[in-house]
């Protein structure tokens, strides 16, 4: 299994938009991210880079594969 990489929120959100995902709305700090067919997916979206256990659950969230992610 490969390594995540250390990524800022607005990469995780270019990532996810290239997977099907469309910004819904912004709920303060977090930017809420739909998929057509129905997954969901909650960024945090502020200045530093996210860690690796809020990568893990927002990908665990969205129902998306650590490879399927990572070759986006």
């Amino acid at each position: 299994m490969p390594k995540l990489p250390v990524l800022t929120p607005r990469k995780v959100v270019r990532k996810l938009e290239k997977l099907g995902f469309v910004k819904d709305h912004s709920s303060g700090s977090h930017q809420v991210l739909l998929h057509p067919s129905g997954k969901r997916a909650v960024v945090p979206f502020h200045v530093k880079d996210l860690k690796k256990g809020t990568l893990l659950a927002i990908l665990r969230e969205a129902r998306i594969s650590r490879d399927e992610f990572i070759n986006t």
